[in-house]
């Protein structure tokens, strides 16, 4: 009895949300299931920019299979309404059907289908009989509902790279390829000829219709390069056994073809087997079998016994083309297995040609056996340990993975630092990420004694000596073992090492860049303060480095108030720290063995909170190293301008000299850079010092040439620095007037011609008769302006007085630099707009012009 509409829609409901539960089961399940190495190769890359990979229409009513799932989930339910009936295969989860177990099973029919044919066509006369015939149909029945199942199996479309899940789309593509091919290689023409005509056929035209059975081996060829790309299976093993199965494949065809040609001969003994065997049709199968193999295998390996050949013209040309076949596949066997091989041994070849080449080296350069040893044994260190070394393959991996890596591996061992003994967890993760591993050999030098190491070594396995020398007397003072840490001094207190690091076995490193320790103290300050306070805990001795403890029983620093616990706070500009030690009491304006306080390498590194903090603890801004240099050269010198801004500031209140200090020191060491950014900064460039002397007046007495010219230039004054006449006494007063002249006119420059050049002017204006004048002579003198006389006006730019040189070169290399233009390819004119070529036709008081294309074109237009 029919249900009623209210029943119908009821069940449709009822089968809609079982199947949406079902498929939120599913989904969960996929998103759960972890990523194994079996689902590595069913990962499919969704395209760049699309947030999917699959195109699967929403409401479809259909089943459809993923290429890459597991699992074949058929849903097809049973149920009979009136006339409409659906079959369902399963639905449990006991009856899931597994795609790749499908796979395989219809792999194995190809196989057997691939053997068995070419055997029926040649030994049975394609006319299977018994159990043979009834297995052939079977198997081909399965291979027909492999056909059904293919229309509901998604496919990627290897020109957009996405999963089709579209139903139509899947038919439309799978009837317009390879439906027909798969359709005919199933099909049994032999049962239809019988249902057609009513008698068993087995002719040729039926063999050749049975040759399209080997349409199926493609399935063979696909499953294979999919086991070649699964990392669970040795590709070594799966490309051999790919190879042992086209040999024997092409074997067994061509023994049962030339089995073939011989059945089929009129004249039986005229035959290869039957000059053999006579009536060998009469023979067992088997043994008929067994001999075309054993012929086609000693022709394919070009054994050639003689025993079984050709005797027809028939068989001798098969025999032609099939020796032909053999040279290529000869070949592809050979090129394969050789490729195989080579590969698997070219890393074992690539360290003998190198050791090879390190030997040759050795020798030609007479090297003493030590250094040939340490040569060879780095280099057979280096071989081994590059299936350790996982640099390579930390750089391939995502930031967080090699975190979770450098956690497992690492870890524990910094942990054991005493560095790093209560730093935080992700303090230590971030500078395990940053670690590299390094195999050091027996007897090794890591670091050598005085020198400034870039690096910071953790000892993982191994022992590292630790040695002193002097005069070539080495002595052992110390070892170091798994978790000892070296290489920190330097990096936290600016000194080079005072011993030699020297593997004493096969040594395992962690290595640690300074720079990236020196960033993570700026970083994390708290962490910070403790790294700071358990390196100089390690450095005292220390039982306890509290703040509260760091005073002794008088209220003073005893031991812990040495140069390098201040000092090297300040050089790893931990601010935070620096500030509580100075708060403990410590002196701020301790120095070490060259006199430079905590200021001066704050200043000099730019570390401006540091410098801060010292400040408002009151230390000795103008305190002066051995050398003579204040934090406010160093930081001048360094061209950290807030620092120097700051400095100065606080240094003008105590000390109204400073900045006079600052230009007499400059212009005494000849600095010119120093006393640029000096001059940038706004210092008086006349201002005296405490003994009332100027940066000109000091330039003079050093004889500094270039610095006098530089100070003038910038508008030093003369009279002030110069009441004596003591720069004339090595300068020529023509070049000094030269020198205020051309700062007159014009404006002030920060870069100018050294003294020298005016010295060549001299020289060369002297060597041309038609500029010599006397020495009490006023020296010619011309006005240059930019831009055309007629298109001039009141607005347009000031022009330059300069002196006039002794060559046009000379001239357009003055204009350049005055007008800060290429006047190579300008043209100069007088105030009527004639064009002047030659230095000889100008005077004194004369008027240039500059004038560039530009300007022609537009005179032309107003004309």
């Amino acid at each position: 009895m029919a249900g009623s509409p209210c029943q119908d829609s009821g069940t449709a409901m009822k089968a809609h949300n079982s199947m949406t539960n079902g498929c939120r089961k599913h989904g969960d399940e996929s998103s759960s299931e972890s990523l194994s190495l079996s689902s590595l190769s069913k990962l499919v890359l969704p395209p760049l920019g699309m947030s999917s990979c699959s195109q699967n229409p929403n409401g479809s009513r259909w089943r459809i299979f993923l290429p890459m799932d597991s699992r074949y989930r058929l849903e097809l339910r049973a149920e009979l309404h009136g006339d409409e009936f659906s079959l369902s295969l399963a639905n449990e989860s006991s009856k899931m059907l597994s795609c790749r177990c499908w796979e395989a099973f219809m792999v194995a029919l190809v196989a057997y289908s691939a053997w068995v044919y070419p055997f029926e066509i040649a030994f049975m006369h394609a006319a299977p009989k018994g159990g043979l015939f009834l297995t052939d149909n079977v198997i081909d029945a399965f291979f027909a509902a492999d056909i059904v199942l293919t229309f509901f199996v998604a496919y990627i479309d290897s020109r957009t790279q996405v999963l089709v899940c579209d139903p139509r789309k899947i038919a439309t593509r799978y009837l317009s390829t390879w439906f027909i091919m798969d359709l005919t290689s199933t099909l049994p023409f032999e049962g239809l000829g019988y249902l057609i005509t009513g008698r068993v056929k087995a002719g040729v035209s039926y063999s050749l219709l049975g040759t399209l059975r080997l349409w199926r081996l493609r399935k063979v060829k696909r499953f294979f390069t999919r086991l070649e790309k699964d990392i669970r299976f040795s590709y070594f093993c799966i490309r051999c056994v790919r190879l042992l199965f086209v040999t024997f494949f092409l074997v067994h065809c061509a023994g049962c073809l030339y089995y073939l040609l011989a059945d089929r001969y009129p004249h039986q003994g005229k035959t290869w087997i039957g000059a053999a065997v006579p009536n060998f049709r009469e023979a067992n199968l088997w043994m008929r079998y067994i001999a075309s193999i054993y012929w086609s295998i000693s022709t394919m390996t070009t054994v050639g016994y003689g025993d079984l050949h050709a005797v027809n013209t028939r068989e001798m040309i098969f025999n032609i083309f099939y020796m032909l076949c053999n040279l290529g596949l000869t070949a592809y066997l050979i090129g394969n297995m050789t490729n195989l091989v080579v590969e698997g041994t070219r890393r074992t070849m690539e360290f003998r040609n190198s050791i090879q080449v390190a030997s040759n080296f050795v020798c030609r350069n007479h090297l003493p056996p030590h250094l040939k040893e340490q040569i060879l044994a780095y280099m057979c260190l280096r071989f081994k340990a590059e299936t350790l070394n996982q640099q390579h393959l930390m750089d391939q991996l995502p930031k967080a993975l090699c975190k979770s890596i450098c956690q497992h591996l690492f870890l524990p061992t910094v942990k054991e630092a005493y560095l790093f003994k209560g730093v935080s967890r992700e303090t230590l993760l971030l500078l395990v990420t940053k670690m590299k591993v390094e195999y050091i050999p027996p007897r090794e030098d890591v670091i050598m004694q005085n020198e400034a190491p870039e690096d910071v070594y953790i000892v993982v396995s191994g022992e590292v000596e630790i040695i002193y020398s002097d005069n070539e007397m080495e002595q052992v003072v110390g070892k170091f073992s798994t978790g000892d840490i070296f290489g920190e001094f330097t990096a936290l207190s600016e000194r080079p090492q005072s011993f030699i690091f020297r593997t004493r076995t096969l040594s395992q490193l962690l290595k640690l860049k300074q720079s990236t320790l020196k960033e993570v103290l700026h970083a994390k300050q708290k962490d910070g303060i403790i790294i700071m306070k358990n390196f100089l805990k390690h450095q005292t001795e220390f039982k306890d480095i509290s703040i509260d403890n760091l005073l002794g029983e008088n209220g003073e620093f005893e031991e812990t108030n040495k140069p390098c616990n201040l000092l090297t706070v300040a050089a790893t500009g931990n601010s935070c720290f620096l500030d509580k030690l100075l708060k403990a009491g410590m002196d701020p304006d301790i120095g070490d063995s060259k006199g430079r306080t905590p200021l001066h390498i704050a200043a000099s590194k730019g570390y401006e909170d540091c410098v801060l903090v010292l400040i408002n603890h009151a230390c000795n801004i103008n305190i002066q190293d051995m050398d003579g240099n204040t934090p406010l050269w160093d930081a001048i010198t360094g061209k950290h301008h807030n620092i120097f801004n700051i400095l100065h500031r606080c240094a003008c209140v105590s000390n109204p000299y400073t900045s006079a200090d600052l230009l007499c020191l400059a212009s005494k060491r000849n600095d010119l850079s120093t006393m640029r950014e000096l001059l940038n900064h706004g210092l008086n460039i006349d201002s005296e010092n405490h003994e009332g002397l100027t940066a000109l007046q000091i330039a003079s007495a050093e004889n500094h040439e270039e610095m006098v010219t530089f100070l003038v230039m910038n508008g030093a004054s003369i009279v002030k620095s110069n009441p004596n006449g003591s720069i004339e006494r090595w300068m020529k007063k023509e070049i000094l007037e030269e020198m205020i002249q051309q700062r007159d006119v014009g404006y002030p420059t920060m870069a100018l011609e050294p003294y020298g050049a005016f010295k060549k002017t001299e020289v060369l204006r002297e060597q041309d008769n038609s500029l010599k004048l006397e020495a009490n002579e006023h020296r010619p003198r011309i006005s240059v302006f930019n831009g055309h006389p007629l298109l001039r006006n009141s607005h347009s730019e000031t022009g330059k007085l300069i002196s006039l040189p002794s060559t046009m070169e000379e001239l357009r290399t003055i204009i350049g630099k005055k007008f800060e233009v290429d006047a190579r390819y300008k043209i100069l004119t007088n105030e009527d707009a004639a064009e002047v070529d030659s230095i000889d036709v100008l005077r004194d008081n004369d008027k240039l012009f500059i004038v560039g294309e530009d300007e022609l074109l537009k005179l032309d237009i107003k004309c």
